[in-house]
């Protein structure tokens, strides 16, 4: 699973990001890489719901390195509409499976 964080995305990168089924996450207010002393060389793993519906726009996630550094983003899934583009792959998958029900 592919995962950007961030302290914050213009709308269209952020849905950009939805569309081609990569996770967008922000920083809590106040945090970013440097005061949890993040160095971008750190392995991550991001505690995501079982399924894609137990996901909500705006849900909190915790991160923690391979370092032992735990912290909490921000699930910038903006829309149900997102989550179900992200639920079919990204929004060409999902496009074409519309298409084929037709």
């Amino acid at each position: 699973m592919k995962t950007v964080i961030a302290k914050s995305f213009e709308r269209i990168h952020r849905s950009n990001l939805v569309g081609m089924r990569i996770i967008p996450l922000c920083f809590k207010p106040g945090e970013d890489a440097d005061p949890l002393g993040l160095t971008g060389h750190e392995r991550y793993s991001i505690y995501l719901p079982n399924k894609i519906s137990e996901i909500r726009p705006g849900q909190d996630v915790t991160v923690t390195t391979d370092t032992g550094k735990s912290f909490t983003c921000t699930f910038r899934f903006d829309t149900e509409v997102e989550l179900e583009y992200f639920d079919h792959g990204g929004i060409l998958p999902f496009v074409i499976r519309n298409l084929n029900k037709e």
